[in-house]
């Protein structure tokens, strides 16, 4: 994990010696140019030393993990990288490395400098020490750590050390009996089909999944004539009949490389792959593939009973023990070699209610500590270190979090980003850079995908349990950060070179524990929506100078102290839940800020710095009114009075309110958004606003409020809407004419979400938007005043979420067979005047998973009993006013 630490240090020196950095010390400090030469020298020389070292690391972690003499190394390699990265964070914050603004404007405003921060003479002479210090760790590495890795090796390489493990751990799993397998009987016999099938061309099968084993099949090849070896396996293949098997591949070019040394000799030949990699798995053709999943929770606890009760009768559990056995199982998540590794665990422990539950609440530690699960420690390990190093770092961040905890992608983009684990790839944004991060941990199943969105982007993600212990284990070990819950409260709160906190729940220890200890903290952050500690946010800010992400969720206090300004090296803040009402001035020195989340606030208008914060790519900022959230204005945007267009990298504005056509007009310089909310927004204003919003070429989330219930939005055909939108959310009046001509050309749009609220439309808009045929989410509330609503074949093809709400006139639904034949859910909500059940519910049974009637009157509640419908699970709620 070193490398990864390093690799953050390193681009943190890139930046200090970048022009923007040497151009602002050099204006600065005119009087000091040899010695500023000099440090930027130094801080050069250091940068180049420790790219070296990251890629020293990068090849030795894998053979050292259980060498004491290199993990100490490790560590003071580690305790000396995070001194450097605070030595270059003074350095940025005393040039007044701020984008675009200077030193010199910070003495005008009145900044005054912790006094904590450094001279540049006191810097240079650190610069220097740390320097020293790097050359005698590797003088220390060659006399003692280097020459002891060699000896415990024996010599051998990194990827013969790999697969000497792979080797053992395959063995684990083949002194299973082939009688105590469960789970695998389907996937057995369809592998035996394809690989007996009379099929004479070569054929590649892959079984893909969440395997047992971590392995490699590649060795050091370096020293091979590899041109030479594939003639002479051609040659030797060229009349046979063959089948290779290649377990647990890592990269697509162990198979491809194999390739350049196969022939296609119409022999009925096979090649088997055996990989966790989902782009290994593409290899072979799609009905070629096996994705493993998962053991059931019925073969999971079948699977523990053979193992841990293999003398009992039928492989019984106890009763007495069957609820802490079933917890114990469920830990393991279907993994069949946790589950076999911990039931032979139970296996030779006391059969006994006390041991079990011993061995229950003491769980995590033994999947940490026990040398019997050693074999599963390596599964995570082997995972770990074949992760890139920019991956690593954001593997580790997971572990903070609860177990089970529900990560959403956008909320983990932002994260990764403000903590410096993204780096700048292309044209793409940082934002689409971190998107690929979490797909290639999916891929690697490092991480578990829970949801899609409707349409089809990845939105929720959890790590598996086992994975998260283990994982915890590393982030310990790696002082890479801390989580504070129930279960470790008694524990030392902080370690002195942690960088990161992660709060699960608050409790008055928090503010008693936070000391000079925490004055290297870089991350911060609050899990608990009750927060009950109102001094929290001046603590933190007044310890911790060096904060990157602070996040206190559900803060007791209507505003900010003026020392947030301080936190020069702040790039994501979140007060969400909040009780904030005002920000302060101080604000505007924030100007390394990437996110402001003050959403569900009771802000109602920001400082005029807030548009000095050019880096600004994500402003979340909305008022709830208390009121329901079907209301009209059930929440209130921000007022940005001057300046907006200075915003020209914001990538997600929710909410603004407007005040006028000026600040309509200012939206056209946004040109980098990507999600904008604007509410009140009157007729007069439209010409500007459609004209703004052709400007946003990158925009794919819309949302547009009118100012009140009559007016009427003037939508011009959606001529102006850009084919990128995918969600489109409408709030008002329309016009009907507007409307209906908003169609687009067949395939020549991707919107995907359409939500209409209070449209109030006279006509049914559906013939219209039929051809909207991307739609997979569509929501109509007091869209329109018809009686009738009618879906005919052939709509919306691609439709799976469909909401019908408070439309008091409507009285039938219609669905015919072939329309929305792709819908799961349904949701009809407060429709008064519906008296029957539509019958041709029933023509969306192969695909319905959803079917709700809420909010219904005591008259169609007894015709939804009497309906046949039966064969759907279906919910209900009655209107308050119903009788009973």
């Amino acid at each position: 994990m070193a490398e990864a630490v390093i690799l953050l240090t390193v681009k943190k020196i890139g930046v200090a010696l970048g022009n923007e950095a040497i151009n602002q010390a050099t204006s600065y400090f005119k009087k000091s140019v040899t010695q500023l030469t000099e440090l930027q020298g130094s801080m050069g020389r250091i940068r180049r030393e420790l790219r070296l070292m990251h890629e020293f690391f990068s090849g030795m972690d894998v053979r050292n993990r259980n060498n004491r003499k290199y993990e100490i190394w490790v560590e003071e390699v580690r305790m000396l990288v995070y001194q450097i990265e605070d030595i270059v964070d003074n350095y940025l914050h005393l040039v007044g490395h701020k984008h675009h603004i200077g030193w010199g404007t910070y003495l005008k405003k009145g900044f005054r400098r912790p006094n904590v921060l450094l001279s540049l003479n006191k810097i240079a002479s650190l610069v220097k020490d740390v320097e020293a210090s790097l050359v005698h760790l590797f003088q220390a590495k060659e006399r003692w750590v280097f020459m002891d890795v060699g000896a415990a090796t024996g010599g051998e390489s990194s990827s013969y050390i790999v697969v000497e493990k792979s080797r053992h751990l395959a063995s684990i799993s083949r002194s299973l009996d082939e009688e105590d397998l469960v789970g695998v009987d389907e996937n057995k016999k369809k592998l035996h089909e394809w690989l007996s099938s009379n099929e004479l061309q070569r054929d590649v099968i892959v079984v893909h999944g969440m395997g047992d084993e971590k392995k490699s099949i590649r060795g050091n090849i370096s020293d091979m004539d590899t041109g030479g070896l594939q003639d002479e396996l051609k040659k030797f293949l060229k009349d046979q009949k063959y089948l290779i098997v290649l377990d647990d591949v890592w990269v697509p070019e162990a198979v491809n490389d194999l390739f350049g040394a196969l022939v296609s000799n119409l022999s009925r030949s096979r090649v088997l792959v055996t990989t966790r990699i989902d782009g290994v798995a593409h290899l072979a053709f799609p009905d070629k593939r096996i994705t493993l999943k998962p053991l059931s929770e019925q073969e999971s606890w079948e699977l523990f009973c053979r193992t841990a009760f293999p003398r009992d009768k039928d492989n019984e559990c106890p009763a007495e023990l069957m609820t802490l056995a079933k917890q114990i199982v469920s830990k393991c998540q279907g993994i069949p070699l946790a589950i076999v590794s911990v039931g032979r665990v139970l296996f030779v422990c006391e059969k006994t209610e006390e041991e079990f539950k011993r061995i229950h609440n003491q769980l995590d530690w033994e999947l940490v500590n026990n040398p019997s699960l050693e074999h599963v420690r390596n599964i995570l390990y082997l995972s770990y270190i074949y992760l890139p190093t920019h991956l690593k770092s954001c593997f580790l961040y997971c572990s903070l979090f609860p177990e089970d905890y529900l990560f959403t992608r956008k909320r983990l983009v932002r994260w990764w980003i403000a903590e410096g684990f993204v780096e700048k790839r292309g044209i793409s944004t940082m934002e689409e850079v971190a998107e690929g991060y979490i797909k290639e941990l999916v891929y690697r199943n490092m991480l578990q995908l829970v949801q899609k969105n409707s349409f089809g982007r990845m939105k929720s993600f959890r790590m598996h349990d086992i994975l998260h212990e283990l994982a915890v284990d590393l982030c310990r070990r790696e002082c890479f950060g801390h989580s504070y819950n129930s279960k470790n409260k008694h524990e030392e709160f902080l370690e002195k070179d942690e960088r990161r906190m992660v709060i699960h729940k608050l409790d008055k220890d928090v503010n008693q524990a936070i000391s000079s200890e925490w004055s290297r903290l870089r991350s911060f952050v609050t899990l608990e929506r009750n927060m009950s500690s109102p001094n929290l946010l001046t603590l933190v800010a007044g310890k911790c100078r060096y904060m990157s992400v602070l996040e206190l969720i559900g803060l007791p206090k209507d505003n900010i102290p003026n020392v947030i300004g301080d936190l020069f090296n702040l790039k994501h803040l979140s007060l969400r839940d909040s009780m904030v009402k005002f920000l302060p001035n101080s604000i505007e020195k924030l100007s390394n800020l990437m996110t402001l989340d003050l959403c569900k606030s009771e802000i109602q208008e920001l400082p005029g710095g807030i548009v000095k914060l050019k880096k600004l790519r994500h402003l979340f900022a909305e008022k709830l009114n208390g009121k329901f959230w079907r209301d009209f204005q059930w929440s209130t945007g921000v007022r940005i009075h001057r300046g907006l267009e200075m915003l020209s990298e914001l990538q997600t504005l929710q909410a603004l309110e407007v005040q006028d056509e000026r600040s309509v007009r200012s939206l056209r310089e946004l040109r980098q958004m990507r999600s904008i909310r604007i509410l009140g927004v009157k007729g007069r204003y439209f010409e500007d606003l459609c004209e703004s919003l052709c400007q946003m070429e990158y925009l794919s989330l819309l949302n547009i409020a009118a100012s009140d219930e009559e007016e009427v939005l003037q939508l011009n055909g959606l001529k102006w809407l850009h084919p990128n939108v995918k969600k489109l959310r409408l709030i008002g009046r329309l016009a009907q004419t507007g409307l209906l001509s908003c169609a687009p050309e067949a395939g020549s749009h991707s919107l995907c979400s359409l939500c209409l609220f209070w449209s109030q439309l006279a006509e049914d808009p559906l013939p219209s938007l039929s051809r909207w045929s991307n739609l997979t989410d569509f929501r109509l509330t007091r869209a329109y005043l018809v009686e009738h609503v009618v879906f005919l074949p052939g709509w919306f093809p691609r439709l799976k979420t469909l909401y019908l709400v408070d439309m008091p006139n409507l009285k039938r639904l219609k669905i015919h067979q072939g329309s929305i034949t792709s819908l799961e859910e349904l949701h009809l909500i407060n429709l008064r005047g519906m008296t029957e059940v539509p019958s041709d519910i029933i023509f969306l049974l192969p695909t319905l998973k959803y079917l709700y009637f809420l909010e219904i009157t005591w008259d169609f509640f007894m015709a939804l009993r009497r309906s046949r419908i039966g064969s759907i699970r279906w919910r209900y709620s009655l209107a308050s006013d119903a009788r009973l």
